[in-house]
């Protein structure tokens, strides 16, 4: 049995110092040394094999965020770590103290396709890093070799008009997809960052911002459009993922997505990532091609659509967890009193306790919040430099 960790950590706005990434926002040498720290502190608690990352704008800022684990956990292990030097040596209670170090680890960075380096336009990418290294180059999915053409059917009545359409080119955040061996068997991993819920707002031609931006003429429908836009792209590159994770899983590998999803795990857009769920029974439905109210779904029917459907289906590790536990709630964002789980881990069948044919299964899920605070809190501001997201752990087995 092959044991290891796997995590998603949306670190925010990683970038070097006295760059600026957003209009007017850079951090000083100082802020920027205080955030690598923080960084460092929390990859070290977590000790996980795999972690995908996200809002990574630069490489070399990651690199030494790791680069800086790699020496803590190195000093970390000379001082706790049992040997002849220390009276207890042979006390088993220790042999958890060690952490890996991130030396011989792989990375893998997944630049963001619209950034064009123009300082204050900047846009974040992801990446991976893991201790198994990787299966093969890891690709990344961002500019689609064809759009992806949404067309709408006209309502009932009105059969004739044109309803329109929606076309995504481009994925707002790259996905990064790689296959990784643990133990003998290979996991496909994407890690991604959808679309948020901050609303998209167009600037008219020649204007310097868009209406809706100034808040002293508030345009309430204006701002529900730009929400509107917005969770219209987040679902469309939900579906781009779930054509990846589709294809990956058709061919027979276990597949392990997680990130930011900017979405809870009842949202359509991570049901359109994670799949159907069956109906328990499907002989009392009417047929497709029904022609009169007995014909339903034949028992062996319902067999094999329950199977097909299951086959591609992904689970969530937290409600996994929740499930054979006897914790209330878990959260990985929190603003306006609302504390939400935005951040996932979905898993294919192959590790579901309650398929015989399984490979591994989760023993344990980890959720690292304790720095959060309600971003309408008056000590948020003074907290910025951290993430304002909790990381998610899922403790794995590889039967």
């Amino acid at each position: 049995m092959t044991r290891f960790t796997i995590a998603s950590f949306n670190v925010k706005n990683l970038i070097g110092a006295e760059k600026e990434y957003y209009t007017f926002q850079r951090y000083t040498a100082e802020e920027y040394a205080w955030k690598v720290d923080w960084l460092a502190d929390q990859i070290l608690t977590m000790n996980a094999d795999i972690v995908g990352f996200q809002e990574i704008f630069e490489e070399d800022a990651l690199k030494a965020v790791v680069e800086e684990t790699t020496t803590r956990a190195e000093a970390l292990n000379a001082a706790s770590v049992p040997d002849k030097s220390k009276r207890y040596h042979r006390k088993a209670i220790f042999r958890k103290l060690k952490v890996e170090p991130y030396g011989e680890a792989a990375l893998a960075f997944a630049p963001n396709a619209a950034d064009t380096g123009e300082p204050g336009k900047r846009r974040p990418g992801v990446a991976i890093l893991s201790r198994f290294g990787f299966a093969g180059a890891p690709e990344i999915i961002q500019d689609l070799p064809e759009p992806l053409r949404i067309p709408f059917q006209p309502l009932r009545g009105l059969e004739g008009s044109d309803a329109g359409h929606y076309e995504l080119r481009r994925v707002s955040r790259p996905i990064l997809k790689a296959r990784i061996p643990v133990g003998d068997r290979v996991i496909t991993v994407f890690n991604c960052h959808l679309k948020s819920k901050l609303g998209e707002f167009h600037s008219p031609d020649g204007a310097a911002y868009p209406p809706e931006a100034d808040l002293t003429n508030y345009d309430p429908l204006g701002r529900a459009m730009g929400s509107l836009r917005s969770a219209v792209r987040r679902m469309a590159e939900a579906w781009v993922l779930r054509r990846a994770v589709v294809e990956e899983l058709m061919l027979g590998h276990p597949v392990m997505v997680l990130g930011d999803f900017n979405d809870g795990e009842h949202s359509v857009s991570s049901e359109i990532i994670s799949g159907e769920t069956p109906f328990r029974n499907y002989a009392w439905m009417l047929r497709h091609d029904a022609e009169t109210d007995s014909d339903r779904y034949s028992k062996e029917e319902n067999d094999q659509i329950t199977r097909d459907i299951e086959r591609v289906r992904l689970y969530s590790a937290e409600k996994l967890f929740i499930r054979k536990s006897t914790r209330d709630t878990v959260y990985t964002a929190a603003f306006g009193g609302n504390f939400q789980s935005i951040d996932q881990i979905f898993l294919s069948r192959h590790f579901h306790p309650e398929n015989p044919d399984r490979l591994g299964e989760m023993r344990y899920f980890s959720v690292f919040n304790d720095h959060l605070t309600d971003g309408s809190h008056p000590e948020a501001p003074y907290n910025k430099l951290a993430s304002d997201h909790g990381q998610i752990m899922a403790h794995m087995d590889i039967l």
